[in-house]
């Protein structure tokens, strides 16, 4: 069985337009102005007419597709996964540092 990976190299300063996003993630147009509207996908202004977004939110929608896809999710559906996976990783993310804490610090004799 062959997989296939792509990989995109991101730079969080860099900006990118409503139809770049909507091209490289495979959203709709309605979807990706949904998961705006819930504040999941956040434009660096609030204009409708010309929304740009910070290149990060690519890896957001892309995550928001595979999720509609896998488990036939709306907006709000998508809303809520990507809230929750969010938080996971930073729990997570809280988790790895408080090891690194643990292993680090000096054992009492």
């Amino acid at each position: 069985m062959a997989q296939y990976t792509e990989a995109v190299w991101l730079n969080a300063s860099d900006l990118c337009s409503f139809e770049h996003v909507l091209e490289v993630s495979g959203l709709t147009e309605a979807e990706l102005r949904d998961l705006v509207e819930v504040g999941v996908i956040q434009p660096t202004r609030q204009d409708p007419g010309r929304y740009y977004f910070h290149t990060e939110c690519i890896v957001v929608a892309r995550r928001a597709r595979r999720l509609r896809d896998d488990f036939d999710l709306d907006a709000q559906g998508l809303a809520l996964a990507l809230s929750l996976l969010n938080r996971i990783e930073g729990l997570e993310a809280q988790l790895a540092q408080m090891r690194a804490r643990l292993t680090t610090s000096p054992r009492p004799r």
